[in-house]
């Protein structure tokens, strides 16, 4: 995998802000061309650092649910996928898998069932536990490093 530079980590940061920034603006603030800021975009997604263009949607504002973080007890058996699974149902936000079989799911859900919101990516047989927490607020705000402080972390970590 080829390294970031500058020009690269600058065109995810101006992305970050605003991903419908057209490749002309980006150009402009980056200091080269249209076409240039393209062929890094290109190269960005092919590398897989950028998976997909998207918007951030406040879900609370669009219907009545209520808002929680999920946290469930998985049996050890649960495949993989549970977590693209819980991803894929409506009322989920964000879900994660963790390497110790629990699954933590940002949700809003109608009603306050979480039970049913669970059914939905896995056989409740398959739940050993989990907790509910009401959410007041959330963030989300995806970061990118300078490649040199990047670098200085990983040689500082290696040294550890």
């Amino acid at each position: 995998m080829r390294q970031l530079d500058d020009t690269d980590l600058q065109i995810l940061r101006l992305l970050l802000e605003d991903a419908s920034r057209t490749y002309s603006d980006i150009a402009e603030i980056v200091d080269v061309s249209p076409p240039t800021v393209s062929d890094r975009i290109d190269s960005l997604r092919e590398m897989g650092v950028i998976r997909r263009f998207t918007i951030d949607i406040d879900s609370s504002k669009l219907n009545d649910g209520v808002s929680v973080l999920v946290e469930a007890e998985l049996s050890p058996t649960v495949d993989a996928d549970v977590a693209d699974r819980f991803a894929a149902l409506e009322d989920v936000e964000h879900a994660f898998l963790t390497a110790d079989s629990r699954v933590f799911l940002n949700a809003n859900v109608p009603k306050g069932d979480v039970r049913e919101l669970l059914a939905g990516g896995v056989d409740l047989d398959l739940v050993e536990r989990f907790d509910v927490s009401l959410l007041v607020q959330s963030e989300w705000r995806p970061k990118i490093k300078d490649s040199d402080s990047a670098d200085a972390e990983l040689e500082q970590s290696v040294r550890q």
